[in-house]
């Protein structure tokens, strides 16, 4: 029999989830754990998601998706999974498929408090917790919350931590979300993928950066759609002179547009390059939060 140490389990609390509307599949997770983004969260566009904790195997993930991939439920992947499992006592995990099943499973040896929730498009479970209510927490934000899904989750994984989290402290967080041709350029469905490896407010800083996740790479939306006329183009003129894309304010439209195209190439933000004449709001204001912070 392999002895476990405890140091080695992946004290965690995940929420998986399934947004019917969008197709998007994810996994945001928490843990006293360095680098848990590469152990627990597994997804598949189109197929599924695994969240693989406590003692992991992390064989749940890459069997789990091609279990569903071949037809089976969220549960019937669950059952497949632990009945193979000789160590299935020690495990947890959390799945979601393409249809919105789910299943959860903590095994009967994993460290109190330990238990999970399942219902329509998510499962959410936790080990080593201060108490159940992390995960009832998780259960309730999930369900009674609007937005993209990767908000959904976040929001849920952040009342989880509120509400007690592990027992053991904070220490690294992760988000997973995939959807068909979501990943950058749409190679790939790779949609957000973002860790934090060691932090004292892992959750937080994992919040912080889904937002500059969302800035760089998320479509403009019509409603900030500006034309770089009137005060929008003095304001710009003035920017990208204090930034150093413009020797001088008295500028041609062709200058202008020449300098924020440069601006746009050189801060990653290719996803809001609108052309000739516009702007993102988003991409003004952030522009204009670069030159407070100068001053």
């Amino acid at each position: 029999m392999k002895l476990i140490n405890k140091d080695q389990i992946v004290a965690t609390f995940s929420i998986v989830g399934f947004d019917p509307k969008t197709k998007e599949l994810g996994i945001a997770v928490q843990s006293k754990f360095l680098g848990v983004g590469a152990v627990v969260p597994w997804a598949k566009a189109g197929v599924g998601a695994v969240a693989t904790q406590s003692f992991a195997n992390t064989s749940y993930g890459p069997n789990g998706l091609e279990l569903m991939a071949n037809g089976k439920s969220a549960q019937e992947t669950m059952d497949l999974l632990v009945e193979k499992d000789d160590e299935k006592r020690s495990r947890q995990a959390g799945i979601v498929d393409a249809n919105g099943n789910s299943a959860t499973f903590t095994g009967s040896d994993c460290y109190n408090w330990a238990g999970g929730i399942a219902g329509p498009n998510f499962a959410a479970q936790g080990n080593i917790l201060v108490s159940e209510k992390t995960v009832e927490m998780m259960a309730e934000t999930f369900n009674n919350s609007e937005g993209e899904l990767s908000v959904r989750l976040l929001s849920a994984l952040d009342a989880g931590q509120s509400a007690g989290g592990d027992s053991r402290g904070k220490q690294s967080a992760a988000l997973l979300i995939v959807k068909e041709q979501g990943g950058y350029g749409g190679f790939n469905d790779r949609y957000i993928d973002l860790r934090v490896d060691d932090h004292p407010e892992p959750i937080k800083e994992l919040i912080r950066l889904h937002k500059l996740q969302q800035l760089y790479f998320s479509k403009t939306k019509s409603n900030h759609i500006l034309g770089i006329k009137g005060e929008i183009r003095v304001q710009l003129i003035s920017i990208l002179s204090q930034m150093g894309y413009l020797s001088t304010t008295d500028v041609s439209d062709e200058q202008l547009n020449r300098a924020l195209k440069t601006f746009i190439h050189t801060e990653n933000f290719e996803e809001r390059d609108l052309g000739v004449g516009r702007i993102d709001k988003e991409v003004l204001e952030f522009m204009k939060g670069i030159v407070k912070n100068r001053h």
